[in-house]
């Protein structure tokens, strides 16, 4: 009988610590933090979004872009510095072969449409002949010389609350995707294969071709990459540019615009701005943070005549919500 009891007991104290556990873990996965940074109004509306999404048992999904949406490209973008500055130092002024063959590609980059298929398609040329693991390096040298307070913390304090509430997170950028797996794997804490970019072929022994891997994360290619590797209807996604506009439509939750442009009328945007065009969408919501220039950085990109990207000075722009 005593032995019958002291089971019990055990068992009584085992159900309860289990349950305690639960409701422990539940109330720690479940909490959304506000995000310093954004308006009462766009917190109160992700807390709901959030709180929303806790009885789904499906994967829950988040798609954001890179530059500009996660940190920032004022002066200019990471991936143009990072190849301009790698020329720069490894192949401007040479006179072999290999070095003459990679200038003339930087003067493709730097003299034709920085938005096609082309263009990727040079960045591609341009790394090819390196390996995956160089290639990262350059990255990931670039962020920690130029870009490691570009990060916007109200993102960071986003991506918190998604992982806390059990989303899947990815990245796709039109960025070449090994420069910047390492850099956001390690700043963002998101696995380095849910970092996706253009990709390129790499062969047997680890060297990187100029053949590109379709589909390419260019415009509408970023909606194709979401059905063709993510595999799932995200409930979130995150852009700041035309360049975002079908990724983000792929959501069927929420759509955050970053440091959305109203000043160039975009065609396939139904003649608006980015900002005009998003605000016309009842499940879409503007935010900011600040993208300006820092530190006295010497610029290859600028040196080599290309345009400087639009500083985006979060004190002078409201918050609004959808």
């Amino acid at each position: 009988m005593k032995t019958f009891v002291r089971i019990q007991c055990v068992l009584t104290m085992t159900l309860t610590f289990v349950l305690a556990s639960l409701m422990f873990v539940e109330a720690q996965t479940f909490t959304f933090k506000p995000i310093k940074g954004f308006s009462d109004e766009v917190n109160d509306k992700l807390e709901a979004f959030f709180d929303s999404t806790v009885p789904m048992k499906t994967r829950k999904v988040a798609v954001f872009d890179c530059d500009g949406t996660l940190f920032g490209q004022v002066p200019y973008y990471l991936a143009d510095e990072a190849l301009y500055d790698f020329a720069q130092k490894n192949y401007a002024g040479k006179t072999d072969k290999k070095s003459k063959e990679k200038m003339k590609i930087v003067d493709q980059l730097l003299h034709g449409n920085n938005v096609g298929v082309d263009f990727v398609q040079n960045r591609v040329r341009f790394l090819s002949g390196l390996t995956a693991e160089e290639i990262q390096e350059i990255g990931n040298n670039m962020f920690q010389e130029k870009y490691q307070n570009k990060m916007y913390p109200e993102m960071k304090q986003l991506l918190a609350n998604l992982k806390d509430y059990d989303f899947e997170i990815w990245i796709v950028s039109a960025s070449p995707e090994l420069l910047y797996q390492r850099f956001c794997a390690e700043q963002l804490g998101i696995p380095e294969d849910r970092i996706l970019g253009v990709k390129s072929l790499v062969t047997a022994d680890g060297i990187v071709t100029d053949q590109l891997v379709y589909p390419v994360s260019q415009d509408n290619g970023k909606a194709e990459v979401v059905n063709t590797f993510i595999k799932a209807k995200p409930l979130f996604t995150g852009g700041n540019s035309r360049g975002d506009m079908e990724m983000m439509n792929t959501s069927v939750g929420l759509k955050l615009i970053v440091n959305p442009d109203d000043q160039k009328i975009e065609k396939e945007m139904d003649n608006k701005t980015v900002k005009q065009y998003w605000e016309n969408d009842p499940r879409a919501i503007t935010v900011y943070s600040n993208d300006v220039p820092e530190g006295n950085y010497k610029y290859v990109t600028g040196e080599w005549g290309v345009k400087k990207n639009a500083t985006n000075a979060k004190e002078d722009k409201a918050v609004i919500g959808y």
